[in-house]
């Protein structure tokens, strides 16, 4: 049967990665790629063209297809027959899990689907490197890829908090995620000055934290963690002050060789999100780095003996991309899936 991986959406995640599979589909192992746009705009026509243009089939809403016609666009599929014919899903819209409840609950065809990190309740949580060995083959048909901050958190407690033999050495971990006000791409939802978040969650506060609780719940752990958020009036990068207390001593030193000694996390001397933004423009995929966290190493310190804290910047959408990459290459083949990452562990970087 041939590899089809199928695509809803194509906002800041979704056009990136749809690029990225059909840019890499002999890599991959994927015979096709098709994506789903609900609107048809003439400002996007250039988007979808290049998508096309680059080996990608489009696939639209049976209502919405003359108008997509208009604008000299030529979809292949109407939205149930592409899920329905895809080997793999991948929810990329804020409504993955109405969606769910419409489209992907009664098809046969996939072996699995997937929603970002906004769908809270999808599927078993995932993030790349931190709970691989909770995925149930033949189990776990729907994943949730969890958030840009909260892949973050969860890479710096697995690296700082966690031995190799999964021994865990948490007292506590407290998280302040400071966020951009929106994507470079987007002209609505910015801020024009710093604005805080409630405190939704009364164990966690947000969601951030609940949501790093949750996933290393698939692995038998209960975390103390809390998280507060707030958004700046920047476009460039969200940051995260960490304050993470162990059950032991550690020193500065101990916790700089742990970063470093973890491929998913690069370490920065540079302490501005410009510069690191900066960075991944010039060097990553598309603009993207695919590390899990940019660690600002000359914040580390340790109080109290301790207590490791310190601040780190999130790639955004690099790390739900490696994770989504990397589920559903575990769907297609989880034998193969190791050897078809290579081609992104350029861009996974040590030091930025």
């Amino acid at each position: 049967m041939p590899k089809i991986v199928h695509v809803k959406g194509t906002g800041t995640i979704g056009e990136p990665l749809i690029g990225l599979l059909a840019d890499n589909r002999e890599a991959f192992g994927i015979d096709e790629v098709t994506f789903h746009k609900r609107t048809p705009l003439v400002t996007e026509r250039g988007k979808v063209n290049d998508l096309v243009r680059r080996g990608a089939v489009l696939v639209a809403d049976e209502d919405r297809w003359t108008t997509f016609e208009e604008l000299g666009h030529a979809p292949k599929y109407e939205t149930r027959e592409a899920i329905e014919r895809a080997t793999v899903v991948i929810d990329c819209t804020p409504a993955g899990n109405e969606n769910k409840a419409e489209f992907y609950e009664e098809a046969a065809g996939p072996v699995g689907f997937m929603a970002q990190g906004s769908e809270f309740g999808f599927g078993k949580m995932y993030a790349r490197g931190i709970n691989d060995a909770a995925l149930v083959r033949g189990e776990d048909r729907f994943l949730h890829i969890v958030s840009c901050n909260t892949h973050n958190i969860a890479v710096l407690l697995k690296t700082l908090a966690f031995d190799d033999d999964g021994t865990c050495h948490l007292e506590d971990g407290r998280f302040i995620c400071i966020r951009r006000a929106n994507d470079i791409s987007q002209d609505s939802g910015f801020v024009p000055s710093p604005t805080v978040e409630r405190h939704k969650e009364e164990r966690f506060g947000t969601h951030h934290a609940r949501d790093a609780h949750h996933l290393f719940g698939t692995l038998g752990y209960d975390l103390t963690l809390f998280s507060s958020a707030l958004k700046l009036n920047s476009q460039y990068m969200h940051a995260i002050h960490f304050s993470i207390t162990l059950d032991h001593d550690i020193t500065v030193d101990e916790v700089k060789e742990r970063l470093v000694a973890n491929p998913r996390v690069a370490i920065s001397y540079k302490r501005s999100a410009n510069q690191i933004f900066s960075f991944g423009r010039d060097h990553g995929y598309y603009g993207r780095i695919l590390s899990q966290t940019v660690v600002a190493v000359e914040t580390l310190a340790v109080r109290d003996g301790n207590q490791v804290v310190g601040f780190c910047f999130t790639p955004q959408d690099g790390n739900p991309l490696l994770s989504t990459i990397a589920a559903m290459l575990w769907y297609l083949d989880p034998d193969t899936m190791e050897d078809r990452l290579d081609i992104l562990r350029p861009y996974l970087f040590q030091e930025i």
